[in-house]
């Protein structure tokens, strides 16, 4: 297979998907090695990045995924806001850089963060995926440990953790810490008509990233 149809088909592949494609996914699917596919995938992001066109290929949550410009995003925001009313409200957002940066961690270290019952917003995060269950963490009680998903990764339209920016980063920028909760007592978010985190408690899995501190 030539690179020009190769790259073609890749082109094809990410527009179609709507998700992030491996390089193992796509060797399969193109009946290339490895060197092949990371080739004609360097060659493909550098085209678009230099058509400067309204869409580009990025390297998202360990795979490729076509992505809207930067420069498009007052435009795609007021089409988001048209057509995708639920979002995340500020408690889910707030829960989930907590458990980004303190991953892993059991409810109640969240809520003492937080100082507030998060029950609501954690039903949330697990349904829309963005948090998943690592494990149980060996003191009494053996409570779950919660971390952040390949769906987080692709929500925010990262590559991989370690380009979330450092707790100093952040401190430096906004020169405070995590934003404290504005009231006591239970969160009450509704949970969106999203098919329901199926993740069971198991051992914690080895390959979730650390963040650096």
């Amino acid at each position: 297979m030539e690179d020009k149809e190769a790259k073609s088909i890749l082109e094809a592949l990410l527009f179609i998907s709507g998700e992030p494609l491996t390089p193992e996914t796509l060797k399969n699917i193109l009946e290339l090695n490895e060197k092949d596919v990371e080739k004609i995938s360097l060659e493909l992001i550098n085209e678009y990045q230099l058509k400067n066109s309204g869409v580009f290929i990025a390297e998202v949550a360990g795979g490729l995924q076509m992505v809207t410009n930067p420069a498009c995003s007052p435009w795609v925001k007021k089409l988001l806001a048209t057509t995708l009313p639920t979002r995340l409200t500020p408690q889910s957002l707030e829960t989930l850089a907590i458990v980004a940066y303190k991953q892993p961690i059991i409810k109640a270290e969240i809520e003492a963060i937080r100082g507030v019952n998060s029950d609501g917003v954690m039903r949330t995060l697990l349904e829309r995926r963005l948090v998943k269950i690592l494990g149980r963490k060996e003191v009494p009680g053996r409570p779950l440990m919660y971390g952040t998903t390949r769906e987080f990764l692709q929500y925010f339209g990262l590559k991989n953790l370690s380009e979330l920016p450092t707790l100093k980063e952040f401190q430096e920028v906004e020169g405070a810490e995590l934003p404290p909760a504005t009231e006591h007592g239970d969160d009450k978010e509704e949970t969106q008509d999203i098919p329901s985190h199926q993740e069971s408690p198991a051992e914690v899995d080895p390959e979730t990233p650390q963040l650096p501190e």
